[in-house]
């Protein structure tokens, strides 16, 4: 692609991530990365395999004297969150991203990164080439469609691994060592809904909230931060049972897993309402500033006039929507018992989307214990239903258990301290690692994630800090010396 990155170390990696940059790899089109993975382990002489649903798995011997050590799979994602900035014109099928270096990090320009995970993907790819490195036989592991289905590791199959260990490469903060991840499920809502023509003595507008941090729905959800589809829902109620206001359109957040950051509404107001509403719109930005002070510093709420819309979404559904939204549990719901700090349970109330005749409610629910997700999915499933709409669940995964003799974790603990003066932490992560899913198929596995520092992902913020990728690199490469014996 370039040069921009060239001067940072360890280069390797550096220069790996810089290509990964180039390819389009939004989820569920990670056609173009996955050629570049194979023309790459072609180029240095690395056996590799593609399987039925498209993971790359690709195989590594052992260097000299090492063949006593257990076999380690390096894993990570082929796929990107596709997340802008609406002023920010990018198309992420056709369009690369470019990094910049702003002092310790390295970000992109009104897009997410792809530093998740195309740092995890960038060392797997710098160890494999690299010949100056001592390993036991290595495999690696790149899934598809992470951020947005697991398919890959939902699909991979047992006996194409033979390796003892998972090392997953995507957890985002140095000296972190994840142990253990929450489960998820699918929320999916749809309300039908019938056209209504507007009257005579209404005028129409759009009303846009924007500005808002967003992030990771489950990395960030201990963040507070503002979701764009519950604030504009606020606003919407108050103006339905009010000051008349009628929904023809509606549209906000883009991904499940991402809080979302931009919502949109087409509404008509009585023209004698329309001054108060104008006014009211002005006192709700106040007060959100005012109940996000200590979190959001850019809320932006838009409010005007646009041509008048053919159709209204009638008015009854309108009315169960708005309520149902105001009641749908959003954020943290419960933290753990167990790990101080750690966030057990969560919502994500992410896309509320207008069209032909059907309202689609997308929803994430995050748990690190069973019963409480489903209890979460009960939840759902009775404000819905008593407003009228279908609600499904699907998608589901399981978390993954902490295994604290696990004997990766007890050398890689061993090796953090003997490098960095410092012990690392330990904890889990409330977000969906695909370890839970992999290590359900591969039951003999010990397993671990680390990675470098990575602020903000599946946000335009997002970052990656580029003094802990050099520790990570040099935190991996130590730890493969030191694999466990067989």
């Amino acid at each position: 692609m370039g040069n921009i990155l060239s001067g940072l170390k360890p280069s390797a990696l550096w220069r790996n991530f810089e290509d990964i940059c180039s390819i389009p790899h939004p989820s569920k089109y990670e056609e173009k990365m996955r050629e570049h993975v194979l023309n790459w382990a072609k180029t240095n002489n690395l056996a590799t395999y593609v399987d039925e649903v498209g993971n790359v798995i690709v195989k590594k011997p052992a260097t000299a004297g090492m063949e006593n050590r257990k076999g380690i799979i390096l894993q990570a994602h082929l796929d990107m969150v596709p997340q802008k900035n609406n002023d920010t014109p990018h198309d992420f099928l056709t369009d690369p991203i470019v990094p910049r270096i702003d002092g310790d990090w390295v970000k992109a320009t009104g897009t997410t990164l792809g530093a998740d995970n195309g740092l995890g993907m960038a060392a797997a790819m710098a160890v494999f080439e690299a010949t100056d490195l001592v390993h036991g036989h290595l495999e690696m592991l790149l899934t598809v469609d992470e951020e947005t289905g697991m398919t890959g590791a939902f699909g991979l199959k047992p006996g194409l691994l033979s390796g003892d260990i998972l090392m997953n490469l995507d957890t985002e903060e140095e000296g972190d060592l994840c142990v253990g991840c929450a489960g998820g499920t699918n929320a999916n809502i749809k309300f039908t809904y019938t056209n209504e023509a507007p009257s005579a003595d209404v005028q129409a507008f759009k009303l846009t909230i924007k500005g808002l941090k967003g992030g990771h729905s489950g990395v960030d959800i201990n963040l507070e931060r503002a979701n764009s589809n519950k604030l504009l829902n606020r606003m919407l109620w108050n103006g339905y049972n009010k000051m008349g206001l009628r929904l023809a359109a509606i549209d906000g957040g883009s991904l499940r897993n991402a809080i979302p950051r931009e919502s949109m509404a087409i509404i008509t107001l009585p023209k004698n309402q329309v001054e108060a509403f104008q006014s009211y719109v002005k006192e709700i930005t106040a007060v959100f500033i005012n109940e996000y002070k200590n979190v959001e510093t850019d809320i932006t709420l838009v409010f005007e006039a646009c041509a008048m819309p053919a159709n209204l979404i009638d008015n009854a559904t309108t009315g169960k929507l708005l309520n149902a939204i105001y009641a749908t549990p959003n954020g943290v719901i419960r933290v753990s018992q167990d790990m101080k700090g750690l966030v057990e349970t969560s919502t994500n109330l992410a896309i509320v989307k207008s069209g032909n005749n059907v309202i689609d409610i997308k929803c994430l629910l995050r748990s690190s214990v069973d019963s409480a997700k489903d209890d979460l999915e009960n939840m759902f499933a009775g404000v819905f239903t008593l407003a009228g709409a279908e609600c499904v669940f699907d998608g589901q995964y399981p978390g993954w258990k902490p295994n604290l003799d696990s004997a990766i974790l007890k050398e890689m603990l061993a090796a953090y301290e003997a490098q960095f003066g410092n012990k690392p932490h330990i904890g889990a992560i409330h977000a969906g690692l695909e370890c839970g899913l992999l290590g359900g198929v591969y039951k003999n596995w010990d397993m671990i994630s680390f990675g470098p520092t990575i602020n903000f992902p599946h946000s335009p913020d997002e970052k990656a800090n580029i003094p802990s990728v050099e520790k990570f690199w040099a935190f991996l490469t130590e730890t493969l010396k030191n694999a466990p014996l067989k």
